[in-house]
């Protein structure tokens, strides 16, 4: 059987399954749907655990042995089977079926494993553990997924959010589940409101650090020259990560040129910032700052300094990387170049 994401839960809480296969690429999901699957089986009564790593030097054999042995201090067991690969080659293949035709009823197993592909699926072991247990099959959220993803964990805690809000969280985690899962986890335990706002999500970030990636962004767009090199430097002081700062800022270029694009094709600038998931309060900045480039011509110029910074951050020139990111933002923001305080 074959379950999405969303239905593990409601699943669990009927009977468990003999066995469970969990493939992942996108590591928070895999441990919370294994975390879940494990919690299940403690409360049904499986409380001894055994966890086998399969390497190239796995003896498959030990499988089939733990599967028929148990503790003299517990009844029932669960396996934890972490595969390095999803293709467990012909001598995990025979011992997995081998598996299946003598399950026993006091053991459970749980395999967890990087994706699986669509020719593995079709394998004669993949579709035995398919028909004696529950697989289930985890994709990474997309930009459009994650803030409903987001919604619906903040519902868990009693919370709303506004979609502002929602897009905030979303663009800071910049599709990081567990990120998101952090950032929801501290508005539960910081916020009073029930309903949580874009405010609240700004102050809330902000209270955790003092300088941050995204002010510095929005001061930039925003021609405040002073406030981003304050920004920078207080980033720079914290030891902030010079390629996470130049990776905002050539967002927020991209974005500017997408939107000269959209400007010459006699689209509204509006629906093309809404489309692209802008939230309210940044398209002022956004189309602020299409205004004082001007042109092509300039976006062009932000694209260059940004490839040269990102030379500099990996040692291919001499200049200064946080000198050169000043200048990135006072050139964002429409002003001449001036270097930053060392």
């Amino acid at each position: 059987m074959r379950l999405r994401a969303d239905q593990l839960n409601r699943h669990l809480q009927q009977s468990p399954a003999p066995l469970y296969y969990v493939s992942s690429d996108e590591p928070f999901q895999l441990q919370e749907s294994c975390d879940a699957i494990r919690r299940c089986f403690r409360e049904n009564g499986f409380t001894e655990r055994e966890v086998m790593q399969v390497d190239r030097s796995f003896d498959w054999q030990e499988l089939l042995s733990s599967a028929n042995s148990l503790s003299l201090f517990a009844e029932r067991k669960l396996i934890e089977l972490r595969l390095s690969s999803p293709k467990p080659g012909d001598a995990g293949s025979k011992v997995l079926r081998k598996y299946v035709e003598h399950l026993n009823p006091d053991t459970a197993l749980l395999i967890s494993s990087p994706k699986i592909d669509a020719s593995t699926q079709k394998t004669k072991w993949f579709k035995t553990l398919e028909n004696a247990g529950v697989m289930l099959q985890l994709w990474p959220l997309d930009a459009q997924q994650l803030p409903h993803w987001i919604e619906q964990r903040l519902k868990q805690h009693g919370l709303n959010a506004d979609r502002e809000a929602l897009l905030m969280i979303a663009e800071r985690v910049e599709g990081n589940m567990l990120a998101a899962a952090q950032e929801v986890d501290k508005l539960s335990l910081l916020v009073s409101d029930k309903t949580i706002s874009a405010e609240t999500v700004a102050a809330v970030v902000a209270d955790s650090s003092r300088y941050n990636v995204y002010n510095l962004a929005d001061h930039a767009l925003a021609g405040r020259s002073r406030e981003a090199l304050r920004a920078l430097s207080g980033l720079r002081a914290e030891g902030g990560d010079a390629l996470h700062i130049l990776w905002a800022l050539s967002r927020d270029i991209r974005l500017l040129s997408d939107a000269h694009h959209a400007q010459q094709q006699n689209q509204s600038i509006d629906a093309f910032l809404k489309r692209q998931r802008v939230f309210d309060k940044r398209i002022p900045l956004i189309k602020g700052a299409l205004k004082r480039l001007g042109g092509r011509e300039k976006i062009n110029s932000l694209f260059s300094l940004a490839q040269d910074i990102d030379h500099a951050t990996k040692g291919l020139s001499k200049e200064s990387v946080w000198d050169e990111l000043a200048e990135l933002c006072l050139r964002l923001g429409g002003s001449s170049k001036l270097k930053i305080s060392k």
